[in-house]
């Protein structure tokens, strides 16, 4: 009986402790086994279809006082995860004032007007032409990322080539003067011409090239269409240059304040007084020229409308 007792208390005591033990080592094993199960399920990671291409392509057209009429091509998408790829964009900017040419050269000839653009008491400009284009490559920087509004604004830097060429042809006045004669005075000597033709022609030729640094935004219309801006500078490498032809024909000149007044044709010193007026018109222009030089700053602004994919 005593052995009995025994051996029930040791059955007692034993078994529910192997029972536990099995039953922990089981959950061992059935853990151990979802986690073989969880690592050898496959990883799926999931793209942001609006950061597929074409979203983000961007083009535009607009206009320029300074390239006449202006485009580009780029590339900006907001729906980046990335902090920096959602703010950075480009674009290949282009214009050129030859598809609007007749449009800009009616406006010059409005704005100037019948009697043309008086740049100084004896001397006009009647007639005048501009023809421009450039070409650049722009890194656009987004501060706002896709915040509501402000996500439109950015700071842009590049680099541009380009060139401007402005034609003006000179006419005289004769307010105030002879009638049938215009005065005018070349580093200290007068002329005068006989008539009211044109006389001559002023040309600037810039060709230019050199970074670029602006502003601008595009703010929203509706779905992928927006309205765009930018304003910014070319540093350039040089300034534009000045040239003029003046027609030594029907050219008088005076030695005595005009008091008397000679005429190059038929001068024996024909040659002589030409190549003196030539010098002394050189260094007119030398000197405006010279004051030219200190603007190396091409200007660009530029509106229009644009769609981003």
């Amino acid at each position: 009986m005593k052995k009995f007792s025994i051996i029930s208390i040791l059955t007692v005591l034993v078994i529910p402790a192997f029972a536990e033990d099995t039953t922990a080592v089981a959950n061992e094993t059935q853990n151990a086994v979802n986690v073989a199960n969880v690592v050898a399920e496959p990883v799926i990671k999931t793209t942001n279809p609006k950061i597929k291409f074409p979203h983000g392509l961007q083009i535009g057209l607009g206009v320029s006082p300074s390239s006449g009429l202006n485009g580009f091509i780029g590339y900006n998408n907001k729906n980046f995860d990335s902090f920096w790829w959602k703010r950075l964009g480009f674009r290949f900017d282009f214009a050129s004032t030859t598809p609007v040419k007749s449009f800009i050269n009616k406006g010059i000839d409005n704005f100037m007007g019948d009697e043309g653009l008086e740049i100084n008491d004896e001397i006009s400009i009647v007639d005048g032409s501009i023809k421009a284009k450039h070409m650049g490559a722009m890194i656009d920087f987004y501060p706002f990322g896709n915040t509501w509004f402000f996500g439109g604004w950015r700071v842009t830097g590049g680099y541009v080539f380009g060139n401007l060429n402005v034609d003006a042809d000179l006419k005289g006045t004769v307010d105030g003067l002879p009638a049938g004669t215009v005065e005018f005075e070349f580093d200290g000597t007068k002329y005068r011409y006989l008539g009211n033709d044109v006389y001559g022609t002023a040309t600037a030729d810039w060709k230019y090239h050199g970074p670029y640094a602006g502003t601008g935004f595009d703010l929203g219309i509706f779905r992928g269409f927006k309205i765009f801006m930018d304003a910014g500078v070319v540093f350039t490498n040089k300034a534009a240059e000045l040239d003029l032809n003046v027609d030594a024909n029907n050219l008088q000149y005076t030695t005595d304040g005009g008091t008397t007044w000679h005429n190059f044709a038929g001068d024996p010193n024909y040659d002589n007084l030409v190549a003196d007026f030539d010098a002394r018109k050189d260094a007119e222009l030398q000197d405006a020229q010279h004051e030219l030089n200190k603007y190396k700053f091409y200007p660009m602004v530029k509106i229009g409308f644009m769609y981003r994919f």
